[in-house]
């Protein structure tokens, strides 16, 4: 049998038959999405349910095709098309595609030959290039893809694959870290932007920084103006394409090469030491439940993308219409594609998953005991290293912090942390053991056996809820601005207003205000666990009370960078914390053990080693022992937190010979570099100290 000639004699594929003025080929079926070749491009598509399907061709920025081009037979196996089209320049053109197939939307199929459709693998997604605008001429908004020439050269960098419980985690919005004009940037609310705080962020000390939704998404989704201001769908938690990079946080027109400023983002950071994750939504899209748009899944395999009730309508565990079917082992593979996707063209470092629960349900929507696709992101060689959060509950109801499905590699967003700490730095009553719990690393929730020691990330604010300054500010939301008279939002954010609700004048308020911004990151820098805090809150950004600010693209949601000079005591105090937990490790993590045969952790509710608590404690000691990084000393720190509205007494446990206590922190005090604290705290002796009302103290072990 003569062998098949592949390649015609001068080394090129030869094409097979014309369709619509251009000559084809099958394509690349394993490479899905549009890929440049030597010959054209490749295009490559699934779909379980239709019957046929056509690409479509647009010019640059125009409505209408210039060729539509229908699938072969021969460019048709299974359920894939795949066809190379001769002659395509990549600039010249973008696309879409048109399926076919039956119409029966009670068994969940919407098959609708009318309908353009993105390509889920689209690498760049027209028409969306500026914030707030479309560039269709006035038409019909339709979304279309472009094909991206992947050269970035990332030369020598590499994967810092920093320890997880070593990560102090900086969380933000891309458009909202730089986008007022204080920020003193050039490309304000871009990518661009956030690599011009490059050096401020190296100086704070973060290394990780977790970016809110940077997919492409649609701003323009539910806009509408309140009160004479224009509000957008600003968060970005509306995903329209998981494999391209938002155009409009470029500050350059990045024609056929969309993702290049995120990438030397990524780059600039990784060389500055800084890890870079992302905030994904694999829970819903932007298609939305029967009343949204079709646009892309819906209208490829509606039944297979999608969690559909019996009767064909969409379940909502997301709260925003519909549910991705996350377990089907189509949607599996989409999803893993696409981790590999940002890790391997991005390098990104790591992945927090909003509303992750939905993640771990069937396509009936009930939970799973080892969900397929959690356990498949575990396992996958190109995600091995990458570091895998959840947000480990769902708009359904489903709650599974300290629960969700692991195999030793996720960690989760402990919601406990935030409410139990919030709770008792506030000063309630009956919540000091729950704080012991999650400062000592939430062993009740995560056994270290399983699930290691970094399982929890700890933090007490991200940018659904309070600012930390709004906390100490407000007993009530205020979200009056964003149009749905307040009822939006969380109504038990556990703040605390310190007397007077908003802005205040006097001055005893306001210090206690400050004192406890401090109590806060002083704890959770001295809490076990990867740390986070939202951008903006080491220098008290405000969001004016709104603790929803999911549609505000104005001053409430952006960084006021003014407040940095005006708080900086605040600023120079984070500062100073978290190199204060870089050069101690027992703060963050099991070290070898202390010569002086101290325990690793241990409690002091007032008096040495008293571990009891009741229901009037408000005032707990937790001491950590270990070794340095280096193994030349005992690592000794000691915390005093004091939640009452009364200075008490705690007597600190006794040191071996050759040590001594000295205080490093004392929040009573007004925070200086160089300042020593030591001067400001009254000790009545060797081992006792006088802990302020409201304050924290927190003292080291030194070698006399």
């Amino acid at each position: 049998m003569a062998a098949v000639q592949l390649y015609g004699k001068d080394g090129k594929l030869p094409p097979l038959k014309e369709v619509s003025g251009y000559m084809v080929r099958p394509g690349y079926y394993r490479m899905l999405g549009a890929t440049e070749t030597p010959f054209g491009v490749s295009f490559t598509i699934n779909s379980h349910g239709a019957t046929s399907c056509t690409l479509l061709l647009f010019k640059p920025r125009e409505s209408e095709t210039y060729a539509e081009l229908l699938f072969p037979q021969n460019c048709h196996i299974g359920n894939t098309y795949s066809m190379l089209v001769y002659g395509l320049k990549i600039d010249e053109f973008e696309y879409a595609y048109k399926f076919d197939g039956p119409y029966q939307p009670e068994i969940g199929k919407i098959f609708d030959s009318s309908k353009v459709l993105l390509d889920p693998y689209a690498k760049a997604v027209t028409g969306q290039r500026n914030w707030g605008e479309s560039e269709d001429g006035g038409k019909p908004f339709m979304y279309k893809a472009r094909v991206v020439k992947n050269n970035f050269d990332w030369r020598d960098v590499k994967q810092l694959e920093l320890p997880f419980e070593d990560l102090v985690i900086y969380e933000m919005h891309v458009r909202g870290f730089t986008k007022d004009k204080s920020s003193g940037v050039h490309a304000k609310g871009t990518f661009q932007g956030i690599r011009e705080k490059i050096p401020y962020l190296k100086d704070l000390g973060i290394n990780a920084i977790e970016l809110m939704p940077v997919f492409e998404f649609d701003e323009m989704e539910s806009a509408r103006v309140v009160d004479g201001t224009q509000l957008y769908n600003y968060w970005g938690y509306n995903t329209v394409c998981f494999f391209a990079p938002n155009t409009s946080y470029a500050y350059k027109r990045e024609h056929n090469h969309e993702g290049e400023e995120l990438k030397r983002l990524i780059y600039d950071l990784k060389k500055n030491g800084i890890e870079v994750i992302l905030d994904v939504v694999f829970n819903h899209t932007a298609e939305g439940n029967e009343q949204g748009p079709c646009f892309s899944f819906k209208g490829i395999d509606n039944d297979v993308y999608y969690m559909l009730t019996p009767d064909g309508y969409y379940y909502n565990f997301s709260g925003c219409g519909n549910v991705l079917n996350c377990n089907h082992p189509i949607v599996r593979r989409f999803i893993i594609d696409c981790l590999r996707h940002w890790v391997v063209e991005y390098r990104v470092d790591g992945f927090r998953f909003d509303l992750a629960s939905i993640l771990s349900r069937d396509q009936n929507g009930a939970p799973m005991a080892n969900p397929p696709i959690l356990e498949e992101m575990a396992f996958d060689a190109v995600l091995g290293k990458v570091k895998l959060i959840a947000e480990a509950w769902d708009a359904g109801g489903l709650y599974q912090v300290g629960s969700f499905p692991s195999w030793s590699r996720w960690a989760e967003w402990n919601g406990k942390y935030r409410d139990d700490m919030r709770r008792f730095l506030k000063g309630d009553a009956g919540t000091a053991q729950d704080a012991i719990n999650r400062i000592t690393g939430s062993k009740d929730l995560y056994d270290p056996k399983y699930r290691g020691n970094s399982a929890s990330v700890n933090f007490l604010t991200c940018h659904d809820g309070f600012t930390l300054y709004d906390l100490y500010s407000y007993n009530m939301k205020h979200n009056e601005k964003n149009g749905w008279d307040n009822t939006d939002g969380d109504n038990n954010g556990n703040s605390w207003n310190c007397g007077v609700e908003g802005e205040t004048n006097n001055p005893v308020i306001q210090g206690l205000r400050l004192r406890l911004i401090k109590n806060a990151f002083a704890t959770l820098l001295c809490s076990r666990g990867p740390a986070m805090f939202f951008a903006g809150d080491e220098f008290c950004n405000t969001q004016f009370g709104n603790n929803n600010a999911y549609c505000q693209d104005n001053i409430v949601s952006w960084l006021d960078w003014n407040r940095l000079e005006e708080f900086g005591e605040i600023h120079d105090f984070v500062r100073f914390m978290i190199k204060f937990r870089k050069d101690h490790p027992v703060l963050r993590k099991t070290t070898r053990p202390s010569k002086s045969s101290l325990p690793e952790i241990s409690i002091h509710n007032g008096y040495p080693y008293k571990a009891q608590t009741d229901y009037d404690t408000h005032m707990i000691g937790v001491m950590y022992a270990g070794r340095d990084e280096e193994d030349t000393k005992d690592d000794i720190v000691f915390v005093a937190i004091n939640t009452y509205w009364e200075p008490l007494t705690m007597q600190l446990p006794e040191l071996p010979y050759t040590f001594e206590w000295r205080v490093e922190v004392n929040t009573f005090c007004e925070y200086k570099d160089g300042i020593d604290a030591q001067a400001f705290t009254e000790i009545y002796g060797p081992n006792t100290i006088r802990v302020p009302a409201r304050t924290v103290i927190i003292l080291k072990g030194d070698k006399i």
